[in-house]
């Protein structure tokens, strides 16, 4: 203040002595910062102007000597991220732009539920090109995602930029920064590639320098699961395992995490052999303990005796129900210091009748499927119980008994999804069974963490690989009957599956729905098993995918051959454009993006010549009758 002051009055008096300053040729240097304020005048010779003046002008004003204040919430790339501290802030950063809406909060994470042959769209409007497979290019909630993940990458690339070099040569902090954002840029690019197919990948955060760097041309599904497998391998080598405790056992990724991802990445090419030495390591507690859960359940439920558990390898994390704030915060760049935290799963999955947007149910092929077999006691698998909300003599006394939020139903209850089109209620992810409150609190509010990867998933996938090396084996058959053996059910025999096309059609189409049945992920199964590029297997995705368009008889089988004949009748997958396997690039992006073409969805490209040419097999389908 006191130097504005004087700068001013300075400026006056040089502004009235006019003829003084012809004179004696006064020379004046001014120095402006961002803000366009003087911070220093100097050399002036006046000699009509007082000499108070001028002693307290240069006391208070140095060309040599200036107080510089940084604002702590201002800070750029030149002064941020040079110490771990920050890091660690960049780190939450990355994290939490995984738990937002195009990532895993709701679209991002239903989308792939959607294009599973699991589930359909009830409200026959959200997410019904997703589920349809025809999603056009003009559909902007399809680009959500790859915002989403285009921020944590841009974070996670932020971070590698300061702790490049040597990974020998970090401190024990560095090296599990860095472990961190890698795992989030390997899961940032597995999602992407899922999707987009072919998305540009940006992995050096020099190129946002420049508009070269900025507008990335579109890399290929194989460069781009190339980087996605080397991040995840390095991940593994730099973080530390759940046992470690303390963060690394409640919610942070660890090498375990990494190591599971790493085996989906090379399994989703196919990479068999690899994936099942890395899976052994995972089952051999090389990157930690894992073990199955006792109770299938505490895999749905929130709260911390339940959340990050042993039998998960990675979640997302959101804060239990009456622990959030009261602000629905949809979007990265909306940002509020009462944010609720939570995710709109249950939104997506709750019944109308209880508040929810009843947009996604389970499909009448999975409830079948549960019903088709039970435990050696003779009751219904409990798997169903916590994925689908029907009524069912057998729940009388089991878990929360027949619940739906605080509500008993009884054998005349018939709990619909959406009030108009029917449909069975999801309850994964949801507080359908546990009566923790009486409806659904729509928008950001549910707090079960979304496990996004469980030790079922590292079992079965290891019984797959060991198929696809070796045929049927035993030890396939021993780490199946692990999962089977949780949910009372009989143990299967290698006897039983001569080939191994039949032990591949038990994995895919019995013990996978049963046991993820409406979480992410069935998406990327049909994609690398090539379903898609199959005529008998398209035709059973037709199958899976018919359900009924009615508030009644929604327990009943549906047959994909009556379609012609009942109205109520439709299958997701008669509409299926060929590409459509992936989402569209949005037109928006590529308007605003030179370099950037559209993909096979865009283009209605039939990738099947892709999947033939790598020499990967589609196995037929076979029946598993005995």
């Amino acid at each position: 203040i006191m130097v504005t002051m004087l700068t001013m009055l300075a400026v006056h008096l040089l502004r009235d002595t006019t003829s003084v300053l012809s004179q004696h040729h006064i020379h004046i240097c001014a120095v402006f910062n961002s803000h366009s304020n003087i911070i220093c005048i100097f050399n002036m010779k006046l000699y009509k102007i007082s000499l108070a003046l001028l002693l307290g002008l240069s006391t208070f004003t140095s060309c040599n000597d200036k107080l510089e204040l940084m604002n702590p919430n201002q800070q750029t790339t030149g002064t941020f991220g040079f110490n771990a501290d920050d890091l660690q802030e960049s780190v939450i950063a990355a994290y939490n732009h995984i738990r937002m809406e195009g990532s895993y909060a709701r679209v991002g994470y239903t989308i792939d539920v959607c294009r599973g042959d699991e589930a359909w769209n009830s409200s026959q409007v959200w997410y019904l090109p997703f589920d349809d497979l025809n999603e056009p290019i003009t559909d902007e909630i399809g680009s959500w995602s790859w915002r989403e993940w285009y921020y944590t990458v841009n974070v996670c690339n932020f971070v590698l930029s300061r702790c490049s070099g040597d990974d020998a040569q970090l401190s024990e902090d560095m090296r599990r920064i860095k472990g961190q954002v890698l795992f989030l840029r390997g899961l940032s690019y597995y999602n992407l590639a899922g999707y987009y197919q072919n998305p540009p990948l940006i992995t050096d955060y020099k190129d946002y320098s420049t508009l070269e760097g900025l507008y990335g041309a579109n890399s290929t599904f194989d460069a781009v699961f190339d980087q996605v497998e080397k991040d995840f391998q390095e991940a593994m080598t730099l973080l530390p395992s759940r046992d470690t405790g303390g963060e690394w056992s409640g919610g942070r990724a660890t090498c375990g995490a990494a190591a599971g991802y790493y085996a989906r990445a090379l399994m989703q090419r196919h990479k068999y052999s690899d994936a099942l030495a890395v899976l052994k390591d995972i089952i051999g507690k090389k990157y930690g303990t894992y073990k199955l859960m006792a109770n299938y359940g505490d895999n749905f439920r929130e709260g911390s005796q339940y959340e990050n558990n042993a039998e998960s390898l990675f979640e997302v994390q959101y804060l239990d129900y009456g622990s959030q704030g009261t602000d629905d915060e949809w979007t990265p760049v909306n940002t509020s210091a009462y944010a609720t935290q939570g995710s709109a799963i249950e939104s997506n999955y709750g019944p109308g009748a209880y508040g929810g947007w009843a947009d996604i149910s389970a499909s009448p092929w999975l409830y079948q499927l549960f019903k088709g077999e039970r435990t050696t006691a003779g009751k219904l698998d409990p798997r169903l119980y916590w994925t689908i909300g029907t009524y069912e003599s057998d729940w009388e006394g089991f878990e929360y008994g027949n619940t739906c939020y605080t509500n008993k139903l009884t054998a005349a209850d018939t709990v619909v999804t959406n009030n108009n089109n029917g449909g069975l209620p999801i309850a994964k992810f949801t507080n359908l069974r546990t009566g923790l409150y009486n409806k659904v609190v729509t928008g950001l509010h549910d707090g079960i963490n979304l496990r996004m990867m469980r030790y079922s998933d590292v079992l079965l996938r290891a019984a797959e690989c060991e198929n696809e090396v070796n045929g049927p084996t035993q030890q396939a058959i021993d780490w199946i009957n692990q999962v089977r053996e949780r949910a009372k059910l009989a143990d299967l025999k290698l006897s039983d599956f001569p080939n191994a096309n039949m032990l591949f059609e038990q994995i895919a189409n019995v013990e996978r729905p049963k046991e993820f049945g409406c979480e992410f992920g069935r998406g990327f199964d049909l994609l690398r098993w090539g379903f898609f590029y199959s005529a008998d297997r398209l035709q059973q995705l037709k199958e899976h995918g018919t359900f009924r368009r009615s508030i009644h008889h929604v327990k009943d089988p549906v047959s994909y051959s009556n379609i012609a004949t009942d109205p109520e009748l439709k299958s997701s997958y008669d509409s299926y454009v060929q590409g459509h396997e992936f989402l569209p690039i949005y037109q928006g992006l590529l308007n605003n993006n030179p370099n950037l073409k559209g993909n096979s969805a865009n283009d209605g490209t039939d990738n099947s010549t892709y999947f033939s040419q790598k020499g990967w097999t589609i196995h037929p389908v076979v029946s598993l009758s005995k």
